[in-house]
């Protein structure tokens, strides 16, 4: 998977392919669909949602660029494959999930495989996690129509948002960085997630 599907496609990130070569995704899949886990596509994980294929996440964590001392907010923990990358990658992870059933599921996969430095919570995503802000980074993993104002507020001064911005059809990647309070966004590359709901929280 990191060779062919990632290295030889323009990820160059080593602490990217070196993470991503040592989380094991399949242990964030479900069972009837482990033989495809090191596939390039994404998988269903119950409640409507999915983990991404691997190349978008490696892009998208090769564009946050994260450093080893980041305390980051990742808004959609899913499966927590990507929180577990996170959790590699940088000194904190805080993550928003709103289906209850899938934040149980990924804390106990998380804890089981001991990527410590993780704290997950069933909630609205699009609000953040302001007890912890603020953010050196933030990883949105569903796709919002605009900027999320909330979760830019609780970016630090320098710090960047990854965000899939766009209709449910189809979005960009958008990289966000608060320079001087105000956004400066960069686009990147066309992706498609499944969309950021905001309000009442799934309680499982």
């Amino acid at each position: 998977m990191v060779r062919t599907q990632l290295a030889e496609r323009g990820i160059r990130d080593l602490r990217v392919l070196d993470a991503m070569r040592s989380v094991p995704r399949h242990e964030f899949v479900p069972e009837s669909f482990r033989q495809d886990a090191y596939e390039d596509h994404p998988l269903p994980i119950g409640e409507g949602q999915t983990i991404s294929q691997p190349y978008i996440v490696a892009a998208m964590l090769e564009y946050l660029a994260l450093q080893a001392t980041d305390r980051v907010l990742e808004v959609g923990t899913g499966s927590g494959y990507v929180t577990a990358l996170l959790s590699l990658l940088s000194a904190e992870v805080y993550s928003v999930e709103r289906h209850a059933p899938l934040a149980a599921s990924a804390e106990a996969t998380l804890q089981r495989l001991e990527y410590r430095n993780v704290k997950i919570k069933v909630g609205d995503g699009s609000q953040g996690w302001a007890e912890y802000a603020p953010f050196d980074a933030i990883l949105v993993s569903a796709a919002t129509p605009d900027m999320p104002s909330a979760l830019f507020d609780q970016l630090r001064e320098g710090g960047r948002m990854m965000v899939p911005i766009g209709p449910s059809s189809c979005q960009e990647l958008q990289l966000i960085r608060k320079v001087k309070g105000q956004p400066e966004v960069k686009i990147l590359e066309g992706c498609r997630f499944v969309p950021l709901v905001e309000g009442a929280v799934d309680g499982g």
